[in-house]
């Protein structure tokens, strides 16, 4: 069955007298099944202690002092922790008081810690119980808008792009109208496999109009991050539309990836625009099953999330 809709796998996070609760969304692709996060018990160490490295603040060397980046080590030790299994996937988190005495902080640096945490994908919760560990499947997330290559090495990953091919040919209907193209006009089409530390995880088709591909075709074939260089030239990629769904991998994606014809990948489908609102890129992105899981957090006050009716459903009506 094709990807099930983003509400089914909600979680609630939780909320005080009658509030409407914010929501924490992971969307993961399990080859045709729902991804729901199951509660298991939380790992420890021998004797009973938390699996977690105490970590102590002060002033460095310089005698600056560190409190204020203080939460970053700890997440980053916790991230570690739960990347090296030790509370197994969707295992619990020790209590906010246990990982206050054990790192000998305030619990209100473990409360930004696991704040941190929970936007990268790591852990979620539900309020008043422990955080629950949302696997092993590297996250991204949409609170804010990162590059592959930015994302990557945010989790300690090296990324890579391949460029297979890049031409130059007429839009067709739908990049036309994405990119706000005149219907005459040619589209600058790159087809680049990316990895993470070397492995392929992921087929990238974007399109690019003539003012940001006439760039993209001079830059080295083996750039990793071409974000990055056409920030370079003044073009900023401010604002992005997602869509995910289901994809079947075509020759390309099989030979690329080294997955089966016809396997079940997960699709990301994003148009960029820059500070003006002018379109940047229209990109079709193909993931591996079990390589990369979204996030996105949703309140009362902003919702960004939505339900849209498969193609085929739209075709049907």
């Amino acid at each position: 069955m094709l990807l099930v809709a983003l509400g089914r796998v909600l979680q609630q996070v939780g909320a005080d007298d009658g509030v409407v609760p914010a929501v924490h969304v992971r969307v993961a692709l399990l080859l045709g099944q729902d991804r729901v996060v199951v509660v298991g018990a939380p790992a420890q160490r021998p004797g009973g202690r938390p699996a977690v490295t105490a970590i102590r603040h002060g002033r460095d060397h310089r005698g600056v002092d560190d409190r204020d980046v203080l939460y970053r080590r700890v997440a980053a030790d916790l991230r570690e922790a739960v990347a090296g299994g030790v509370y197994g996937s969707d295992g619990r988190l020790p209590a906010e008081a246990a990982l206050a005495e054990h790192y000998g902080v305030s619990r209100g640096t473990i409360r930004q810690a696991l704040a941190l945490l929970r936007a990268g994908g790591v852990v979620t919760s539900r309020r008043g119980t422990r955080r629950v560990v949302l696997g092993a499947t590297p996250a991204q997330s949409f609170a804010e808008l990162h590059s592959f290559t930015a994302w990557a090495r945010s989790i300690g990953e090296e990324p890579g792009g391949v460029l297979e091919s890049l031409t130059v040919r007429p839009g067709d209907q739908e990049e036309l109208a994405r990119l706000r193209l005149r219907a005459d006009s040619q589209v600058y089409a790159a087809l680049r496999v990316r990895t993470l530390s070397g492995r392929p995880v992921m087929i990238e088709r974007t399109t690019y109009p003539p003012r940001v591909g006439e760039i993209v075709a001079r830059l080295p074939a083996d750039t990793v991050s071409y974000t990055e260089r056409l920030l370079d030239h003044g073009i900023v990629f401010a604002d992005a539309e997602h869509t995910i769904d289901l994809a079947f991998a075509d020759p390309d994606d099989a030979r690329l990836l080294g997955c089966p014809e016809g396997a079940a990948l997960l699709r990301e489908r994003r148009r960029t625009t820059d500070p003006a609102g002018r379109p940047v890129e229209w990109s079709e992105d193909r993931y591996l099953p079990g390589t990369v899981a979204f996030t996105v957090h949703n309140s009362i006050a902003t919702s960004t999330l939505s339900r849209l009716r498969s193609a085929a459903q739209q075709r049907g009506q």
